[in-house]
């Protein structure tokens, strides 16, 4: 018994880093940001970087659901307070969204909507 336990223990240990982050709420997909999901993630022009809050409320962000903070996030993530208080993911000081009309994982159908929402392209590590 004690055996199986060190062993179980020592095979997490040697998860490459790759697994262990799929249980991070954001992860990198195909150069951009996704969910937990592998929802495309996206910004809104609208939205001052830093300014600590989200310019997509109401009928916006029924069509943009906010990606929802939970936790103390790490650089290069940080949170802002939506105008109902709650809390929502940001990224290089922008409020992160989710977009209706993405069906399934790795669709990104909210790129360039109205010339002002963009997928978060990022480099892989």
């Amino acid at each position: 018994m004690i055996l199986l336990r060190v062993s179980t223990l020592a095979a997490a240990l040697l998860l490459p880093a790759a697994v262990l982050a799929e249980s991070a709420p954001l992860r990198i997909a195909n150069g951009v940001l996704v969910n937990a999901a592998g929802m495309t993630v996206y910004t809104y022009d609208k939205d001052e970087a830093g300014s600590g809050k989200s310019s997509c409320v109401a009928a916006c962000a029924k069509n943009w659901p906010p990606v929802i903070a939970e936790g103390s996030p790490r650089p290069p993530y940080s949170v802002v307070t939506r105008a109902d208080g709650s809390k929502q993911l940001a990224h290089g000081g922008k409020p992160l969204y989710t977009f209706v009309k993405d069906k399934k994982a790795g669709d990104k159908t909210g790129d360039g909507v109205g010339g002002v929402w963009r997928v978060v392209s990022v480099a892989a590590p």
